[in-house]
């Protein structure tokens, strides 16, 4: 995600990290020399008796800009989620060990196991969720029984939360926390499922495919055949009006794209890095500890992972 401060307009029109012009560029520069090379061949072109007017045009850009605001809206419902999921994850986790400690502040050695694998369940999370291998990162949480038992399964999350069921009924054999306590704590358990369960949604239900390919091909036909239309009138300015026409119906079939898949590691995707860190050092606070993980900062090109 980039995460920029505030900037003059002007400033702002330069930007060049965290645009999407730094993916469509090429693209932009196919339309210019298309563009350029129909002036060139305007003589020719005009022998063939072929003419196509702005008028079609006129009425397919409307058309175009609407589903593309359509598509971008619901791209976005998925970001916002997603957002929404995490969001609510970070709230549960503290939530959980708030109530917790308020009952097994004395078993400290205890508290702390509960830490690590509520640290370990927002890593296993995020990895899974950007199909990366899980073991190198959770290994620093959890015992070596455990990580071998929770990497050979293909819901790492759900072996993590039985882990985290089983620490709660051990508390309840023990006569540590009473029944209503049990409840409580195991309602919470219940919502860090529903989390994971709504991100392997969004995750693994994308976009109907036929609705994005017939807007991504009516784009790019769009952006090709537009300036044969412009040449007649405008000529030496078709390259320019063309390019800059072009510019906008790519960039936001490209932005939709990214929005899409919110888990991913584009710059306009979530920065699960920095919201795995931000749960970490909330809940090693809660535990006192002397040492809290380093924050997660955004790069000099703004862009926090």
């Amino acid at each position: 995600m980039i995460v920029r401060p505030h900037q003059h307009w002007f400033i702002r029109l330069f930007v060049w990290h965290g645009s999407v012009l730094q993916k469509i560029y090429s693209r932009l520069l196919l339309n210019l020399a298309l563009s350029i090379g129909i002036i060139f061949f305007l003589p020719w072109y005009e022998t063939l008796g072929i003419k196509l007017t702005t008028a079609p045009f006129s009425i397919l850009g409307v058309a175009i800009a609407i589903f593309l605001g359509f598509r971008n809206s619901a791209c976005y419902a998925r970001f916002n989620e997603a957002r929404t999921l995490w969001g609510n994850l970070a709230i549960t986790q503290r939530s959980f060990l708030r109530e917790a400690k308020s009952v097994l502040g004395e078993n400290q050695s205890q508290i702390s196991a509960l830490v690590n694998l509520q640290t370990a369940f927002c890593h296993a999370l995020r990895l899974t969720l950007r199909k990366r291998p899980v073991e190198e990162t959770l290994k620093k949480y959890l015992s070596a029984e455990e990580l071998q038992w929770v990497v050979k399964s293909q819901a790492p999350c759900q072996r993590i939360l039985l882990l985290m069921g089983s620490w709660l009924g051990d508390k309840r054999k023990q006569g540590l926390i009473s029944d209503v306590v049990w409840s409580s704590l195991n309602h919470h358990l219940n919502d860090l499922s529903a989390v994971a369960g709504g991100c392997e949604r969004i995750a693994s239900t994308p976009v109907p495919f036929a609705y994005t390919l017939i807007l991504h091909r009516t784009v790019y036909l769009f952006c090709i055949m537009l300036p044969f239309a412009l040449v007649t009138d405008l000529h030496y300015m078709t390259p320019f009006l063309s390019v800059f026409i072009s510019y906008t119906f790519i960039s936001l079939d490209t932005l939709a794209e990214e929005l899409e898949e919110p888990f991913g590691t584009e710059d306009n995707d979530l920065p699960l890095d920095a919201i795995c860190n931000s749960i970490e050092r909330d809940l090693h606070d809660m535990d006192e500890s002397e040492k809290l993980p380093e924050k997660l900062r955004p790069n000099r090109h703004y862009r926090l992972s």
